[in-house]
């Protein structure tokens, strides 16, 4: 219950869905002895939409995740496992299509199979299970079996983790299958504004791992603009930060998180 719950509630809290219900509440209040209220709706998406459009929202909420935990600059000489977080495959394109379909952030892919490749000996799960808000036998784990040995990877090696909905169950179901002992050196791969929310809920279940963030989505330093108007990118961007602030939030409310905003 507590997982449809948080489904539904970012499927209305996400900044798009949000500006949409807002504009059309605001349009039929405009027919109402309500109207004042309705103009008021309009206006105020009017200038949320303005400020994603022409302000870097999305970047401002993105770069202090992405900045928390530093790139895997020197790998460690030993390495008892590598695990990698779902969220790279589209699973439905996948299956309907009979090819392996990647989206956005296939740069986990990438890095799981360099990794791998550069540990032979290591234990190697990926996580990620069923449909969002639908059951199937075809998960996102096994899209992933797919991507994988398009990239000429050893497939053998890898225990995929197939029942997991969220980062939570990614974590829990993971840590059953790969039972990690104490001592052991774990790398995590998931991109860097996803993290955070990340190690806190693994140092919470006792699963102590080096954090690997790649697919960056903001630039760094001097690099990073200071106004870009591209109101789809922005948008866009502005959901992966909100989404993972909330995540945040949510984790340390709900005791899944020790801490409110996990740092290295």
């Amino acid at each position: 219950m507590l997982y449809i719950l948080g489904k539904a509630g970012w499927l209305l809290a996400q900044p798009g869905n949000l500006l949409v219900l807002v504009i059309a509440l605001g349009a039929l209040l405009l027919f109402t002895r309500w109207r004042g209220l309705g103009r008021l709706l309009v206006v105020l998406a009017a200038l949320v939409a303005l400020a994603i459009a022409f302000l870097p929202v999305g970047d401002w909420l993105l770069r202090p995740l992405e900045e928390r935990f530093p790139p895997l600059s020197d790998l460690p000489p030993k390495v008892d496992g590598i695990i990698m977080l779902g969220g790279a495959v589209n699973t439905v394109i996948t299956e309907s299509r009979h090819q392996p379909t990647v989206n956005d952030h296939a740069e986990r892919f990438i890095a799981f199979a360099d990794l791998a490749r550069h540990y032979p000996s290591a234990k190697l799960v990926f996580s990620g299970g069923g449909p969002e808000l639908e059951s199937g036998n075809f998960r996102e784990a096994d899209a992933a079996r797919l991507v994988l040995q398009w990239m000429g990877m050893d497939t053998s090696r890898v225990i995929f983790e197939r029942e997991s909905r969220n980062t939570f169950e990614n974590v829990v179901d993971s840590k059953a299958l790969a039972r990690p002992a104490a001592g052991e050196i774990w790398l995590l791969v998931t991109s860097a504004y996803h993290m955070p929310r990340a190690v806190g809920l693994f140092r919470a279940q006792g699963w102590t791992v080096i954090p690997d963030p790649v697919d960056y989505q903001t630039a760094a330093g001097k690099a990073a603009p200071d106004f870009e108007v591209d109101f789809q990118d922005n948008l866009d961007k502005a959901s992966l930060g909100l989404k993972e602030w909330i995540g945040l939030i949510a984790n340390h409310w709900l005791g899944r998180s020790q801490s409110l905003f996990p740092s290295p």
